[in-house]
């Protein structure tokens, strides 16, 4: 198991930016994919983005592509999502995940822990 810890959340208006952080403890965290997910309220979970355990793969979801980037850093156990050109509908509490494996997943499901979330709010 790894624990996580986000931090970085908080209001920004639209067309700012913010840049999530994710540390880990526990594992080995470069053996773990990262991914980062969100959820609004009244909305179900969604996937936002993943990398790979070296980082040398990323997978976005469509609505954030060419907006948000997501990267880590090994050394310091920590994944982030720089956040760009923010919009209301971003607005979301943010959560990062890790699973053990090689594929890149979108499915919340496939992730084996979980962080307590970050808030992340977008005034229009």
């Amino acid at each position: 198991q790894v624990q996580l810890v986000e931090s970085g959340g908080g209001l920004v208006q639209a067309g700012g930016s913010l840049r999530l952080s994710c540390a880990a403890s526990g594992r080995t965290f470069s053996n773990y994919i990262m991914g980062w997910f969100r959820q609004a309220p009244g909305k179900e979970r969604e996937f936002v983005a993943a990398i790979s355990p070296s980082g040398g793969r990323t997978l976005y979801a469509d609505s954030v592509k060419g907006r948000f980037t997501i990267s880590r850093d090994n050394a310091k156990n920590t994944v982030y999502l720089q956040m760009n050109s923010l919009k209301p509908e971003d607005t979301a509490v943010y959560y990062c995940a890790a699973r053990l494996g090689s594929i890149l997943n979108t499915r919340g499901g496939q992730y084996d822990d979980w962080g307590q979330g970050t808030q992340v709010t977008v005034s229009s």
